[in-house]
């Protein structure tokens, strides 16, 4: 695994990405901790994590530099995933299971904030 140094990521960074990641591994059975793992994914995994990202660059509006960040790999990674699930787009399954997550993730930003009861 690369060592190189990467700037942290902010806290809403990552609350937002784990979103992103939750919601592919639900969409696609792949289980988040896989999704998250550091190391070099391959078969399903990968392509769950490649989808988690380009959702997050798609729903939020990040740059692929921030995408790298919040999941804690490079940009030119980041960039890749997200080519990688824009061709993947003329599948008709894969285009459409990728607008409901994205209707979801509007739909949970959208929703007005509540303070907790401490």
């Amino acid at each position: 695994m690369d060592e190189t140094w990467r700037p942290p990521a902010a806290d809403a960074d990552r609350i937002r990405a784990s979103l992103a990641i939750q919601l592919v591994a639900t969409a696609t059975g792949v289980p988040a901790e896989r999704i998250r793992e550091r190391a070099r994914l391959g078969g399903s995994a990968c392509r769950a994590r490649r989808l988690a990202m380009y959702l997050a660059h798609v729903a939020f509006g990040w740059p692929l530099e921030r995408v790298g960040c919040a999941f804690g790999l490079n940009r030119a990674t980041a960039a890749a995933a997200c080519r990688w699930a824009e061709d993947g787009r003329d599948q008709p399954s894969l285009d459409a299971m990728l607008d409901r997550l994205e209707r979801c993730v509007k739909e949970v930003l959208e929703a007005p904030a509540c303070e907790l009861p401490a």
